[in-house]
C-alpha cells in the first residue's frame, strides 16, 4: 500500500521559492526552466529512499567511531569527462584509498563519490572580463559552458536534463563497478601493491606490508574473498541549483516522506548555509542525510542554528559538518566549534575537507594547493578531535583517478613549472591518482595514532 505526502508537506517543499536564494544563475528564459523543471519531475529518480536511508545509518556509525567516511571525486564534473574510464579511474582510486584507510581506523570505511550530480559550483562573481570582453561566468555544466563566448556562457536550462542524464550513466557506472567484482578486496589490494613498487613510495613500506600480512591471514583463515567482491559506493553532490534539486525531491511511497533523489547525500555550501536561506530550507524538508560545508568564519551559534534548522530532534546520522577551515587556523578555530555543538548533545559527524580552505596562486598564476598544507589540515583535524574526546569522521576530498599535475608537492614532486604539462580542471585542482593514495597512507598513519 502507497503512502501518500500530507498537504502540508507538499506545500512545505514550495516554501523556498519564497526565500531569497545565494548563488543561482540568471536564467535568461524563464519559460524554458519552468518547462525543463516539469519535465525533470515526471522522470525517473536516479537514487532510492531505502539507500539513502542505509547511508544515514552508515553516518551515525561514523560519528560513534564505528565506520570512517571518505568522500572523494571531482571539484565539478563535466559532461565531456563522464566516460566510462574516467569514472573508472576515481571509482578505483576511492576503492584503494579506503582499503588503506580501513586498516590504519580498524573500521569500515563508508565510500562517498563526489560524483553523479557535481555540476554546478559557486562563483565569487557573476561576470568574467577578459581582454575588454564581459561574459557571465561559468558556473558549471549544468549551467553553461567554459568557452568564452556570449552563446556557451549564457545559462541554458536544457543543461540541466543533459546533467541528469549524465548523473544517470555515471551512477549506473558505479552501480557495475562495485557491484560486478572490480571492488573485488584482492583486486584492490593488488592494485595498491602496483603503487608501492615505486621506490618514490618507500616511506610507506612498513604500513603496506602490514596490510599484505593482514590479508594473507585471512586467506590462510579461508575468509570468504568471494563475498568482498561488492561495496556500497553512494553518490553526493552539493544542493546548489534549487530548481533542479525540487524537480527531482519524490515521496517515498513506503512513508509518505520526502527525499532529493538526485543523490544519497547532499551538502549545502558555505556560501549557501544561512539558516533562514533558501537551501537550507528545502534541504531541511527532505529525509536525506546531509552536509554543510563550515569555514573559519562559522560561529558556534551559526552550528546550532543550523542543527536547528536541519536536524531539530538530533537524529543519528543526519547532519554531517564538513569543516574547511584551512590549516593555519584549523586548530584555533575548529577546537570551540567542536565542543559548542558537542555541548548541545545532538549528534553530528564532523568530516574534514582540506582542499578549500588551502587554495592558492603559484608563481606562474595557477589556482593551486600544496599537499603538505592540506596533511596538515587533516593532521590538526585529528589533533583537535584526540584533545576533546570527539570522534573524528572522515574526509572530504577533491581528487581525480588520472595524472594530472594541479596539486604541487608529494612524491612525485609536482612544482610550479611541471602545473602546465597536465592542468586539466576548470574550477580547482584536484589530487592525482598518485597524490590521493600518499594521502591515504598518510591519513592511515593518523588514524592508527588517534
Amino acid at each position: 500500500m502507497s503512502i501518500e505526502a500530507t498537504d502540508e508537506v507538499l506545500a512545505g517543499l514550495e516554501h523556498w521559492r519564497g526565500i531569497p536564494a545565494a548563488h543561482q544563475p540568471t536564467w535568461p528564459d524563464i519559460e524554458a526552466l519552468e518547462a525543463v523543471t516539469s519535465e525533470l519531475r515526471e522522470w525517473p529518480p536516479l537514487v532510492f529512499a531505502g539507500e539513502a536511508d542505509s547511508l544515514r545509518a552508515k553516518m551515525a556509525a561514523a560519528a560513534r567511531g564505528e565506520a570512517f567516511v571518505l568522500q572523494g571525486g571531482d571539484c565539478a564534473e563535466t559532461f565531456a569527462e563522464s566516460t566510462a574510464d574516467r569514472i573508472r579511474n576515481k571509482i578505483r582510486t576511492i576503492l584503494q584509498m579506503a582499503a588503506v584507510l580501513t586498516y590504519g581506523a580498524s573500521v569500515p570505511v563508508v565510500k562517498l563519490g563526489r560524483m553523479a550530480g557535481q555540476y554546478a559550483k559557486p562563483r565569487s562573481s557573476d561576470l568574467e572580463t577578459r581582454d575588454g570582453v564581459t561574459l557571465p561566468v561559468y558556473r558549471g555544466d549544468a549551467v553553461n559552458g567554459h568557452a568564452f563566448t556570449a552563446a556557451s556562457r549564457t545559462p541554458d536550462p536544457e543543461r540541466l536534463l543533459r546533467a541528469y542524464h549524465h548523473s544517470a550513466t555515471t551512477i549506473n557506472l558505479i552501480r557495475a563497478f562495485t557491484q560486478g567484482g572490480y571492488a573485488d578486496l584482492r583486486l584492490v589490494h593488488d592494485w595498491n601493491r602496483g603503487f608501492m613498487s615505486n621506490p618514490a613510495y618507500a616511506r610507506y613500506e612498513v604500513l603496506a606490508g602490514e596490510i599484505d600480512r593482514a590479508m594473507r591471514f585471512m586467506d590462510a583463515a579461508g575468509v570468504d574473498f568471494d563475498a568482498l567482491k561488492t561495496v556500497d559506493f553512494y553518490s553526493s553532490h552539493e544542493a546548489l541549483l534549487l530548481d533542479y534539486e525540487a524537480a527531482l525531491t519524490r515521496i517515498d511511497s513506503r512513508t509518505g516522506d520526502p527525499y532529493n533523489t538526485s543523490a544519497h547525500f547532499l551538502w549545502i555550501g558555505e556560501r549557501t548555509r544561512q539558516a533562514d536561506g533558501a537551501h537550507v530550507d528545502l534541504l531541511s524538508r527532505v529525509r536525506n542525510p546531509i552536509g554543510v560545508k563550515l569555514g573559519p568564519t562559522t560561529s558556534g551559534d551559526d552550528a546550532l542554528a543550523l542543527m536547528d534548522k536541519l536536524n531539530p530532534e538530533g537524529e543519528p546520522g543526519r547532519l554531517t559538518f564538513i569543516t574547511r577551515m584551512g590549516a593555519r587556523k584549523i586548530r584555533d578555530v575548529l577546537p570551540g566549534l567542536v565542543e559548542r555543538v558537542t555541548a548541545d548533545g545532538r549528534p553530528v559527524t564532523w568530516v574534514c575537507d582540506p582542499m578549500h580552505g588551502n587554495t592558492i596562486t603559484s608563481p606562474s598564476g595557477y589556482k593551486t594547493r600544496e599537499l603538505a598544507t592540506i596533511l596538515d589540515e587533516v593532521r590538526g583535524f585529528f589533533e583537535v578531535h584526540q584533545a576533546l574526546g570527539t570522534v573524528p569522521g572522515g574526509l572530504h576530498v577533491e581528487l581525480t583517478g588520472d595524472d594530472v599535475t594541479e596539486v604541487l608537492g608529494g612524491s612525485e614532486e609536482v612544482d610550479d613549472a611541471a602545473l602546465a604539462s597536465r592542468y586539466e580542471t576548470l574550477v580547482d585542482p584536484r589530487l592525482n591518482h598518485q597524490q590521493s593514495l600518499e594521502m591515504a597512507f598518510d591519513v592511515a598513519e593518523m588514524l592508527r595514532g588517534n
